[in-house]
Protein backbone atom coordinates (compact mmCIF):
# COMPACT_ATOMS: atom_id res chain seq x y z
CA UNK A 1 0.00 0.00 0.00
CA UNK A 2 1.44 3.33 -1.08
CA UNK A 3 0.57 6.74 0.29
CA UNK A 4 0.37 8.11 -3.25
CA UNK A 5 0.51 6.71 -6.78
CA UNK A 6 1.41 9.16 -9.54
CA UNK A 7 0.21 8.37 -13.05
CA UNK A 8 2.47 9.88 -15.70
CA UNK A 9 6.15 10.76 -15.87
CA UNK A 10 6.16 14.21 -17.46
CA UNK A 11 7.13 17.45 -15.74
CA UNK A 12 4.07 17.33 -13.46
CA UNK A 13 4.56 13.69 -12.51
CA UNK A 14 8.29 13.98 -11.88
CA UNK A 15 7.78 17.04 -9.68
CA UNK A 16 4.94 15.35 -7.82
CA UNK A 17 7.16 12.34 -7.10
CA UNK A 18 9.99 14.56 -5.86
CA UNK A 19 7.72 16.55 -3.54
CA UNK A 20 5.85 13.49 -2.30
CA UNK A 21 9.08 11.85 -1.19
CA UNK A 22 10.33 15.08 0.40
CA UNK A 23 7.10 15.14 2.40
CA UNK A 24 7.90 11.62 3.61
CA UNK A 25 5.19 9.89 1.59
CA UNK A 26 5.71 6.48 0.05
CA UNK A 27 5.29 7.05 -3.67
CA UNK A 28 4.98 5.00 -6.83
CA UNK A 29 5.27 6.63 -10.26
CA UNK A 30 3.76 4.70 -13.18
CA UNK A 31 4.78 5.68 -16.70
CA UNK A 32 3.75 3.88 -19.87
CA UNK A 33 6.69 4.66 -22.19
CA UNK A 34 9.49 6.94 -20.99
CA UNK A 35 10.00 9.71 -18.47
CA UNK A 36 9.68 13.23 -19.81
CA UNK A 37 6.33 13.47 -21.53
CA UNK A 38 5.70 15.84 -24.46
CA UNK A 39 8.40 18.30 -23.43
CA UNK A 40 11.10 15.84 -24.44
CA UNK A 41 10.21 16.71 -28.06
CA UNK A 42 10.74 20.46 -27.61
CA UNK A 43 13.79 21.75 -29.47
CA UNK A 44 14.41 24.91 -27.42
CA UNK A 45 12.96 26.34 -24.21
CA UNK A 46 13.77 30.00 -23.64
CA UNK A 47 11.46 30.88 -20.76
CA UNK A 48 12.15 28.40 -17.97
CA UNK A 49 13.56 30.31 -14.96
CA UNK A 50 17.13 29.51 -14.04
CA UNK A 51 18.33 28.83 -17.59
CA UNK A 52 19.45 32.10 -19.20
CA UNK A 53 20.49 30.34 -22.41
CA UNK A 54 17.98 28.23 -24.36
CA UNK A 55 17.83 24.60 -23.27
CA UNK A 56 16.24 21.66 -25.06
CA UNK A 57 13.26 19.90 -23.55
CA UNK A 58 15.28 16.70 -23.31
CA UNK A 59 18.08 18.41 -21.37
CA UNK A 60 15.66 20.12 -19.01
CA UNK A 61 13.71 16.96 -18.26
CA UNK A 62 17.00 15.12 -17.63
CA UNK A 63 17.63 17.59 -14.80
CA UNK A 64 14.11 16.99 -13.48
CA UNK A 65 14.70 13.24 -13.49
CA UNK A 66 18.12 13.40 -11.84
CA UNK A 67 16.77 15.48 -8.98
CA UNK A 68 13.67 13.32 -8.56
CA UNK A 69 15.70 10.10 -8.40
CA UNK A 70 17.69 11.45 -5.44
CA UNK A 71 14.54 10.90 -3.34
CA UNK A 72 14.05 7.32 -4.58
CA UNK A 73 10.36 6.97 -5.41
CA UNK A 74 9.38 3.60 -6.84
CA UNK A 75 9.07 3.75 -10.64
CA UNK A 76 7.53 1.21 -12.98
CA UNK A 77 6.91 1.27 -16.72
CA UNK A 78 3.56 -0.26 -17.59
CA UNK A 79 0.19 0.47 -19.19
CA UNK A 80 -2.66 1.32 -16.85
CA UNK A 81 -5.70 -0.78 -17.78
CA UNK A 82 -8.14 0.46 -15.16
CA UNK A 83 -8.62 2.50 -12.01
CA UNK A 84 -10.85 2.21 -8.94
CA UNK A 85 -11.05 5.57 -7.21
CA UNK A 86 -14.03 5.25 -4.87
CA UNK A 87 -13.41 4.52 -1.21
CA UNK A 88 -10.41 5.08 1.01
CA UNK A 89 -8.18 2.66 -0.89
CA UNK A 90 -7.54 3.46 -4.55
CA UNK A 91 -6.61 0.67 -6.97
CA UNK A 92 -4.54 1.09 -10.13
CA UNK A 93 -4.59 -1.87 -12.50
CA UNK A 94 -1.77 -2.41 -14.99
CA UNK A 95 -1.11 -5.13 -17.54
CA UNK A 96 1.10 -6.90 -14.99
CA UNK A 97 -0.50 -6.35 -11.58
CA UNK A 98 -2.57 -4.03 -9.42
CA UNK A 99 -1.33 -1.42 -6.93
CA UNK A 100 -3.10 0.19 -3.98
CA UNK A 101 -2.72 3.64 -2.44
CA UNK A 102 -4.47 6.20 -0.30
CA UNK A 103 -4.05 9.00 -2.84
CA UNK A 104 -3.76 9.28 -6.61
CA UNK A 105 -2.23 12.07 -8.67
CA UNK A 106 -3.30 11.98 -12.31
CA UNK A 107 -0.53 13.55 -14.40
CA UNK A 108 -1.33 11.70 -17.60
CA UNK A 109 -0.86 14.65 -19.97
CA UNK A 110 -2.32 14.75 -23.46
CA UNK A 111 -1.61 13.47 -26.98
CA UNK A 112 -1.44 15.32 -30.32
CA UNK A 113 -4.73 15.86 -32.12
CA UNK A 114 -5.03 14.41 -35.63
CA UNK A 115 -6.37 16.22 -38.70
CA UNK A 116 -8.89 13.47 -39.34
CA UNK A 117 -7.90 12.95 -42.98
CA UNK A 118 -8.22 9.76 -44.98
CA UNK A 119 -4.99 7.71 -44.81
CA UNK A 120 -3.55 9.98 -42.12
CA UNK A 121 -2.94 6.97 -39.87
CA UNK A 122 -1.56 4.92 -42.78
CA UNK A 123 0.98 7.63 -43.66
CA UNK A 124 2.04 8.31 -40.08
CA UNK A 125 5.77 7.76 -40.06
CA UNK A 126 5.88 8.03 -43.85
CA UNK A 127 5.61 11.78 -44.12
CA UNK A 128 2.90 12.49 -41.55
CA UNK A 129 4.38 13.48 -38.21
CA UNK A 130 3.26 15.09 -34.96
CA UNK A 131 6.75 15.97 -33.74
CA UNK A 132 9.09 18.20 -35.72
CA UNK A 133 12.09 17.69 -33.46
CA UNK A 134 11.63 13.91 -33.64
CA UNK A 135 11.29 13.58 -37.41
CA UNK A 136 12.50 16.83 -38.95
CA UNK A 137 15.94 15.55 -39.87
CA UNK A 138 14.39 12.88 -42.11
CA UNK A 139 13.30 15.71 -44.41
CA UNK A 140 16.45 17.81 -44.43
CA UNK A 141 16.59 19.88 -47.60
CA UNK A 142 12.99 19.02 -48.55
CA UNK A 143 9.81 21.06 -48.87
CA UNK A 144 7.40 20.42 -46.01
CA UNK A 145 4.31 21.89 -44.36
CA UNK A 146 3.28 22.37 -40.77
CA UNK A 147 -0.39 22.71 -39.88
CA UNK A 148 -1.51 24.90 -37.00
CA UNK A 149 -1.41 28.43 -35.65
CA UNK A 150 -0.45 28.17 -32.00
CA UNK A 151 2.87 28.39 -30.19
CA UNK A 152 3.82 24.80 -31.04
CA UNK A 153 3.15 25.24 -34.76
CA UNK A 154 5.15 28.46 -34.98
CA UNK A 155 8.14 27.26 -32.96
CA UNK A 156 8.26 24.01 -34.93
CA UNK A 157 8.06 25.94 -38.22
CA UNK A 158 11.07 27.98 -37.11
CA UNK A 159 12.95 24.84 -36.16
CA UNK A 160 12.17 23.16 -39.49
CA UNK A 161 13.18 26.27 -41.44
CA UNK A 162 16.77 25.65 -40.32
CA UNK A 163 16.96 22.23 -41.94
CA UNK A 164 14.31 22.20 -44.69
CA UNK A 165 14.48 23.97 -48.04
CA UNK A 166 10.94 25.38 -47.79
CA UNK A 167 8.40 25.45 -44.97
CA UNK A 168 4.71 26.21 -45.45
CA UNK A 169 2.75 26.98 -42.28
CA UNK A 170 -0.93 26.36 -42.95
CA UNK A 171 -3.52 27.84 -40.61
CA UNK A 172 -7.29 27.76 -40.85
CA UNK A 173 -7.73 31.28 -39.44
CA UNK A 174 -6.57 34.70 -40.61
CA UNK A 175 -4.15 35.26 -37.71
CA UNK A 176 -1.90 33.13 -35.53
CA UNK A 177 -2.75 32.33 -31.93
CA UNK A 178 0.93 32.06 -31.01
CA UNK A 179 2.72 34.65 -28.92
CA UNK A 180 3.73 37.76 -30.84
CA UNK A 181 7.37 37.27 -29.94
CA UNK A 182 7.32 33.95 -31.78
CA UNK A 183 5.26 35.00 -34.81
CA UNK A 184 7.59 37.96 -35.34
CA UNK A 185 10.41 35.48 -35.94
CA UNK A 186 8.55 34.01 -38.91
CA UNK A 187 9.22 37.17 -40.88
CA UNK A 188 12.97 36.86 -40.39
CA UNK A 189 13.08 33.35 -41.88
CA UNK A 190 13.39 33.64 -45.64
CA UNK A 191 12.09 30.15 -46.39
CA UNK A 192 8.80 30.18 -44.44
CA UNK A 193 5.55 30.93 -46.26
CA UNK A 194 2.35 31.41 -44.28
CA UNK A 195 -0.89 30.23 -45.88
CA UNK A 196 -3.85 31.59 -43.93
CA UNK A 197 -7.57 30.77 -44.04
CA UNK A 198 -6.67 27.37 -45.47
CA UNK A 199 -6.94 23.71 -44.60
CA UNK A 200 -5.68 20.44 -46.00
CA UNK A 201 -8.47 18.33 -47.50
CA UNK A 202 -6.41 15.47 -48.89
CA UNK A 203 -3.05 13.81 -48.45
CA UNK A 204 -1.37 12.79 -51.71
CA UNK A 205 0.87 9.76 -52.14
CA UNK A 206 0.32 6.05 -51.69
CA UNK A 207 3.19 4.81 -49.54
CA UNK A 208 4.58 8.18 -48.51
CA UNK A 209 3.48 11.81 -48.51
CA UNK A 210 4.00 13.44 -51.90
CA UNK A 211 1.78 16.48 -51.46
CA UNK A 212 -1.52 17.85 -50.21
CA UNK A 213 -4.68 19.40 -51.59
CA UNK A 214 -5.42 22.79 -50.05
CA UNK A 215 -8.80 24.43 -49.67
CA UNK A 216 -8.42 28.21 -49.26
CA UNK A 217 -11.08 30.83 -48.62
CA UNK A 218 -11.93 32.64 -51.85
CA UNK A 219 -9.73 30.40 -54.02
CA UNK A 220 -10.04 27.18 -55.97
CA UNK A 221 -8.43 24.08 -54.43
CA UNK A 222 -4.74 23.73 -55.25
CA UNK A 223 -2.01 21.16 -54.82
CA UNK A 224 1.26 21.60 -52.95
CA UNK A 225 4.06 19.14 -53.63
CA UNK A 226 5.55 18.20 -50.25
CA UNK A 227 7.65 15.51 -48.64
CA UNK A 228 6.06 15.77 -45.20
CA UNK A 229 3.21 17.24 -43.20
CA UNK A 230 3.81 18.08 -39.54
CA UNK A 231 0.60 18.38 -37.55
CA UNK A 232 0.40 20.83 -34.63
CA UNK A 233 -3.31 21.49 -34.11
CA UNK A 234 -3.66 20.95 -30.41
CA UNK A 235 -3.97 17.91 -28.24
CA UNK A 236 -6.42 15.52 -26.58
CA UNK A 237 -6.17 14.95 -22.80
CA UNK A 238 -5.37 11.44 -21.63
CA UNK A 239 -8.37 11.25 -19.32
CA UNK A 240 -10.44 8.45 -20.82
CA UNK A 241 -9.62 6.07 -17.98
CA UNK A 242 -11.28 8.53 -15.56
CA UNK A 243 -14.57 8.93 -17.46
CA UNK A 244 -17.60 8.33 -15.26
CA UNK A 245 -15.53 8.90 -12.11
CA UNK A 246 -13.83 12.28 -12.26
CA UNK A 247 -15.57 15.45 -13.39
CA UNK A 248 -14.32 16.42 -16.85
CA UNK A 249 -15.02 19.52 -18.92
CA UNK A 250 -16.48 19.46 -22.44
CA UNK A 251 -13.01 18.81 -23.90
CA UNK A 252 -12.15 15.97 -21.54
CA UNK A 253 -9.84 17.89 -19.20
CA UNK A 254 -10.05 17.05 -15.49
CA UNK A 255 -11.63 19.79 -13.40
CA UNK A 256 -9.79 20.63 -10.19
CA UNK A 257 -9.72 23.41 -7.63
CA UNK A 258 -6.63 25.52 -6.91
CA UNK A 259 -5.26 22.78 -4.67
CA UNK A 260 -5.43 20.22 -7.54
CA UNK A 261 -8.30 18.39 -5.81
CA UNK A 262 -10.83 16.62 -8.01
CA UNK A 263 -14.41 15.69 -7.15
CA UNK A 264 -13.17 12.50 -5.43
CA UNK A 265 -11.44 12.74 -2.07
CA UNK A 266 -7.82 11.65 -2.28
CA UNK A 267 -7.62 12.06 -6.08
CA UNK A 268 -5.69 14.97 -7.55
CA UNK A 269 -4.74 16.05 -11.06
CA UNK A 270 -1.71 17.96 -12.31
CA UNK A 271 -0.25 19.19 -15.57
CA UNK A 272 -1.69 19.18 -19.06
CA UNK A 273 -4.51 16.74 -18.27
CA UNK A 274 -6.33 19.23 -16.04
CA UNK A 275 -8.34 22.25 -17.11
CA UNK A 276 -6.32 25.46 -16.89
CA UNK A 277 -5.42 28.53 -18.92
CA UNK A 278 -1.67 28.00 -19.44
CA UNK A 279 0.06 24.73 -20.28
CA UNK A 280 3.82 25.14 -19.95
CA UNK A 281 6.50 23.10 -18.25
CA UNK A 282 6.65 25.63 -15.41
CA UNK A 283 2.91 25.36 -14.70
CA UNK A 284 3.07 21.56 -14.93
CA UNK A 285 5.84 21.52 -12.33
CA UNK A 286 3.86 23.89 -10.11
CA UNK A 287 0.79 21.66 -10.40
CA UNK A 288 2.84 18.63 -9.40
CA UNK A 289 4.18 20.38 -6.32
CA UNK A 290 0.73 21.55 -5.22
CA UNK A 291 -0.82 18.12 -5.84
CA UNK A 292 1.76 16.42 -3.62
CA UNK A 293 1.26 19.03 -0.91
CA UNK A 294 -2.49 18.35 -1.02
CA UNK A 295 -1.82 14.61 -0.90
CA UNK A 296 0.37 15.12 2.16
CA UNK A 297 -2.44 17.04 3.87
CA UNK A 298 -4.87 14.27 2.95
CA UNK A 299 -2.56 11.67 4.51
CA UNK A 300 -2.28 13.74 7.68
CA UNK A 301 -6.07 13.82 7.92
CA UNK A 302 -6.19 10.04 7.56
CA UNK A 303 -3.55 9.51 10.24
Amino acid sequence: MYDVIILGGGAAGLTAALYARRYGLSALLIEELYLGGQIINTHEIENYPGFAAPISGGELIDEFEKQMRIYKPDIIYSTVTGVELAGDVKVIKTVKQSYESRCIIAATGRNPRELGLAREKKLRGSGVSYCATCDGNFFRGKEIAIVGGGDTAVTEALFLSRICRKVYIIHRRDSFRAARAETAKLKTAGNIESIMNARITELLGEDKVEGVVLSEAGHSPRTLELSAVFVAVGAVPNSKMFEGMLTLDEHGYIITDDEMRTNITGVFAAGDVRRKSLRQVITAAADGAVASYSAMLAMQAID
